[in-house]
């Protein structure tokens, strides 16, 4: 059985739309959270998602949005979450509400989170790749968690944490969008990238009014 993985889209719709192109065929298409914020296209890609049916753990931009409440967030970051709430219905935001904090796919096999997995909304607990270790995983065969927008997967046993990167704002140093595909009966995990047209995104961003940085930071992965 193959799964794809994608976290961290971000409202980025071509990157999402690349990222999808790109990937191969799979059986399950899973989702880590932040579905929304920073770039201009939340509602296209809430509803790609949506309409693919793609099983989705909130976010702390997406659970932001839904609240609207950006407490903590730096200026660039609350821009986008303004710009989202201003930007989707109320179908939209009722959706963004009503995602978990974690879900188990796969027949169980599978736990999907965004942050750490015993405190997924405490965002001040990150999961970098250096921090991976067994201890993260409980009865599931793969933890899958987003939020650090670095790429990385490794195996520990007869089990396997991956972050599949950011889709949309990757800060991993590579300014491709990145996902990953796991095979569970080989128990592996294939991290891939690919590249979208950043400019697009610059120039969207710029005619959204949103902060020019949100743009100019893709062209870095940073």
């Amino acid at each position: 059985m193959n799964v794809g993985l994608i976290s961290d889209i971000h409202g980025n719709r071509i990157a999402l739309e690349a990222a999808l192109a790109d990937m191969p065929p799979v059986d399950e298409l899973l989702c880590a959270g932040d579905v929304v914020g920073y770039n201009p296209w939340p509602a296209a890609c809430v509803d790609e998602v949506r309409e693919r049916e793609i099983p989705t753990v909130v976010g702390n931009h997406d659970a932001a949005v839904a609240t609207g409440s950006a407490f903590r967030f730096n200026s660039m970051a609350r821009a986008g979450v303004e710009y989202a709430i201003e930007h989707l219905s109320d179908e939209q935001l009722a959706w963004l509400a009503d995602l978990p904090e974690e879900r188990l796919e796969c027949d169980g096999r599978v736990k999907l989170v965004h942050g750490h997995p015993d405190d997924p909304q405490r965002y001040a607990r990150y999961t970098y790749p250096e921090e991976f270790s067994p201890r993260l995983l409980d009865e599931e065969d793969v933890l899958v968690l987003g939020h650090t927008h670095v790429q990385h997967a490794e195996r520990f046993g007869d089990g396997i944490v991956v972050n599949p990167g950011s889709v949309g704002q990757p800060r991993d140093g590579d300014p491709r969008a990145a996902y990953a595909v796991v095979d569970l009966d080989a128990m592996t995990v294939e991290t891939r990238r690919v590249e979208y047209d950043i400019e697009a995104v610059k120039d969207a961003v710029a005619a959204a009014g949103l902060p020019e940085r949100i743009g100019t930071r893709l062209e870095r992965g940073t």
